[in-house]
Formats: C-alpha cells, structure tokens, sequence
C-alpha cells in the first residue's frame, strides 16, 4: 500500500507556511544607519521607506564605525544607532569602545556584520548592544530588530516627561517650557511633543504660532479614544522634530477633571515619543499634583520676591518628600532685573531649597515681548542672547546629554549595560 492511498494528510506535500509574526509600527524616534556597503545601505533605506516607520527619522551615511566616531565627536547620538561593521571579532569590539566614549544614555545600538560566533555575541551583550543582526539583512529583518527595540513585551517606554509649572502666576513658566522643547528639539535633535495642559488659557498655540484646530481637549474629554493613532492626528507640527498638543484656550467649557484624567494621554506619549514637555497651570488640584508626581523631570520657574520663594520651597518639599528614590526638582529664576522693583537674592532661593538655581534669566522685556508677538522662539528672534544659551544648557541638562566636544563620557552605554547586567549569562 502506498502512501498516497492512505488517509489523513498528504504526507507527500511540504507543510503549510506559517503566517509571518506581525511587526508593531515603530514609534517617533531618530535612527542613523553607518553603513560599508551599498547593499546594506539600500536595504536600510527601503526598511524606512516601509508604512510602519512613517513616524520615524532616518539618517543613512556611509564610512561604517570610523565615520560613526567622527560624527559623535560633536554630535549628539540618536535614539537608534544602526552600525555595519566589517572585519574580525576584536576589531569590532574595538570600534564599539570608541563610540562608546561619546554615546549618549538612552542611544540603542544595531549592529549588522558577518562574524557568526557566541563568544562574540556574549561581548556584545555585555558592551549593551542591543541586537545583533547577521549579514545579508533584509527589511524584516531590519524592521522587526527596531521595532523589537520599543513593542517588546516588558520593554520600558520610549520617552521622557518634563513637568514645567510656575511658583506663581505669571512668571513665564510657559515661555520657558515652550523654548526648552525648542532647544530639545533643534540642539539635541530629539523629537519632542509639547502638552498644553492649560486648557482655558494655555499660550503653546501663539508662542509657536499654530491655530490648530484640534488638540489635547479631545483627547481628554474622550478617554475611550486615545491610542497612539488618535493621539498622533491631534498633534500639529511646529518645526521637524517639534510637535505640539495644544489647548483651546476657551472658555466655552469648565475644565475640572479628576485626578487620572491625563495619565491615559501622558502613557501614548511616553510610548510613542521621546521626549514630552508637560506645561501645566499654575492650580494645586489633584491632577496636576500627580502629573507633577510622576514626571521623569521637573522644573519650577520663579520670579526673585517672596511669594515664590515660598510657593518653590512649598512644591520642592512636597515632591522631594514624594519621590524620595528621583532626582530633586530643578528652578530657575526668572525675569530678574526689573528696573526699581526689590528683589529677594539668588542666595535666599539657596538657604530656603538646599540647592542653587540652574539658571537665572534676566529681564528683557523687548526680546521676549518680540518674540511673543512674532509667534517665534528666543533663539529664532536672537540666537546670540544669554536666554538662548540658557534654554540651549537647560535642554542638554535635563536630557542628560551635555556637549561631547567638552566632556566625552567613559561609560559604555550606560543604560543598556545596566540592564544586560541583571540577566545571567
């Protein structure tokens, strides 16, 4: 009797192909590929031309790690660092050391080559390389190891929060936030998203000079909606890594929430987009204190007099006590100067906080009121004023990065080491 007169299945025929797993859409984050060959570079380029990396900025140059080292000298790295490296085991390993040494915390490495060994895949797990992908690559393969970076299950979010609130109405904490996303953005080349969370009188619109007409309204008055996709149609685009989600800045409605009532709209953002800038009211409600609470970073701005010395001393004890495992919030001091008006002294803000300001702004009431006026950022009204300098180290502080041309890091990736370190080997 032969086979194929038997019953059941035909075990003649190749078994059924098995469907592909799904890849997820890569999130809003800045990839650059240094290729050797311009068969990698080809195939990298097509993997972005793909519809799940349309949020996604990809930067393809040639000249492998020598030409990574180069760039890295005096530029910060991106959120994805995809490298072909040809040559032996030592070599490479060599070459990822010297990148090492200017790469930013929170930089993902790809590395594609075509040593095919476990002695050598253990050493690049231990440098924090995040995936190691065998020559030829193909689109899948490239999409799937990028995606895999952020859709994972278990994978921390993508992005950070910056809460920005004032000690007291009217100092200028939204100007501030509103040129500390620009610097983020232009200088760090991170894309960034701006929340204006001052829905009935919020400024984001005008500073940057957007009349979008939807915003950061709709998503929190429908809850049910907000995913990625619903948040991404109500951001409006303000320059190429800089998104905003404004408020109406109406009063057609009350806005009294509860005390939950940004978090679902606060996690698309964390796990879509790098970095986010909360700019929140100067009101003590319960949303607000646990947006404050549970921000990545926070930033107080004051003015030099009494009552924001209290209200900063009031808001650094509250979230110090709060988070007592985060790093302590930052203040700057604003608009000091003021012809004729006494001032309480830097040093008072000092003994009062336990910590010196980051910064003090002077008042410069024609720059800033051009700038308001003209819809433009500090640095597009005056590029070379001390403000610009200030919002530009505020980006690079609060980002963890600082200029690579002054202080190059030892540390070897230092956050993807730390989390290989906690797996066995």
């Amino acid at each position: 009797m032969s086979l194929a007169n038997m019953t059941g299945p035909d075990w003649g025929a190749p078994p059924p192909a098995q469907p592909e797993e799904p890849i997820a859409p890569v999130p809003r984050v800045s990839i650059q590929a240094f290729c050797e060959s311009p068969d990698v570079a080809a195939v990298i380029q097509a993997t972005a031309e793909d519809r799940r990396m349309g949020k996604a900025h990809v930067k393809i140059q040639m000249g492998g790690a020598p030409a990574a080292l180069e760039a890295y000298r005096s530029a910060p790295t991106p959120n994805v660092l995809l490298l072909e490296a040809e040559g032996n085991s030592q070599a490479i390993l060599g070459q990822l050391d010297q990148i090492a040494e200017f790469c930013d915390p929170g930089t993902r490495v790809i590395v594609m080559g075509r040593v095919n060994d476990v002695q050598f895949y253990r050493e690049l797990v231990k440098r924090g390389v995040s995936e190691y992908l065998m020559l030829p690559i193909s689109i899948r393969s490239v999409l799937s190891a990028i995606s895999g970076l952020y859709n994972a299950p278990g994978t921390q979010p993508v992005g950070r929060t910056l809460a920005v609130i004032g000690a007291k109405g009217g100092v200028g904490a939204s100007t501030v936030a509103h040129n500390i996303s620009w610097s983020i953005s232009r200088i760090l080349e991170i894309n960034t998203v701006v929340a204006d969370m001052d829905l009935a009188f919020g400024t984001a619109g005008l500073d940057y000079n957007q009349d979008p007409t939807q915003g950061i309204a709709d998503a929190v008055f429908s809850p049910d909606r907000i995913d990625s996709a619903f948040i991404d149609r109500l951001l409006s685009k303000c320059a190429d890594r800089l998104s905003l989600l404004s408020a109406p800045a109406s009063l057609e409605r009350v806005y009294d929430f509860g005390e939950e009532a940004f978090e679902p709209i606060v996690d698309v953002l964390r796990a879509t987009v790098p970095f986010t800038v909360m700019d929140l009211p100067h009101q003590w409600s319960a949303w607000t204190r646990r947006t404050l609470i549970s921000a990545d970073e926070i930033l107080i701005v004051a003015a030099p007099d009494l009552a924001n010395l209290r209200n900063a001393k009031n808001l650094c004890d509250l979230l110090k006590a709060a988070r007592p495992n985060d790093s302590a919030p930052r203040y700057v001091i604003n608009m000091v100067g003021v012809p004729k008006r006494p001032e309480v002294q830097a040093q008072h803000f000092v003994d009062a906080l336990g910590v010196a300001p980051f910064a003090t702004l002077p008042f410069d009431p024609g720059l800033f009121a051009t700038a308001a006026n003209n819809g433009q950022m500090i640095a597009e009204a005056q590029a070379s004023s001390k403000a610009a300098a200030v919002f530009d180290e505020l980006a690079r502080a609060i980002c963890g990065r600082t200029d690579p041309r002054k202080a190059p890091s030892k540390s070897l990736l230092a956050p993807l080491v730390a989390r290989f370190r906690r797996q066995p080997a």
